[in-house]
């Protein structure tokens, strides 16, 4: 069976566009799916700190969705960015974060937290945190 001339353009096409596609870069993650994969177990999708594992916590996980109301009403983003990072400034429970390096490792973006600097932050730390802005109650 001989394939129609009119066919072969359509299959060059449809060949050259998988190769261009093989070779694009997976498209980063967004906040809220960084926010399911690194903060969910804990924190629950909600973000009310009704995760799978809250329970075995000593210290129950923040209710994400009050950040906000309790500062206010103007998101803390800078504190949020400091605590996803690491540095709690000397507080702390015993309860670990998870490791945040792949969200670390992102191109960093100029971002400004609340303080009016603009700080070159992980775009993925960017996204989590107006991804946490969303979840915010009124």
């Amino acid at each position: 069976m001989q394939t129609p001339t009119r066919l072969i353009p359509l299959a060059v096409a449809l060949a050259l566009g998988a190769c261009v596609l093989a070779g694009a870069p997976e498209p980063e993650p967004t906040g809220a799916e960084d926010f399911a994969d690194y903060c969910a177990s804990c924190h629950g999708l909600s973000g009310k700190g009704d995760g799978a594992l809250a329970k075995t916590l000593e210290h129950r996980p923040a209710n994400l969705t009050r950040l906000a109301r309790a500062n206010g009403g103007t998101f803390p983003t800078t504190p949020v960015m400091a605590k996803i990072w690491g540095y709690t400034g000397g507080k702390g429970g015993s309860d670990i974060m998870p490791n945040f390096g792949p969200l670390l490792d992102s191109d960093t973006i100029p971002y400004e937290g609340g303080d009016g600097i603009m700080t070159p932050t992980p775009l993925r730390l960017v996204q989590i945190a107006e991804h946490l802005k969303t979840l915010q109650v009124k």
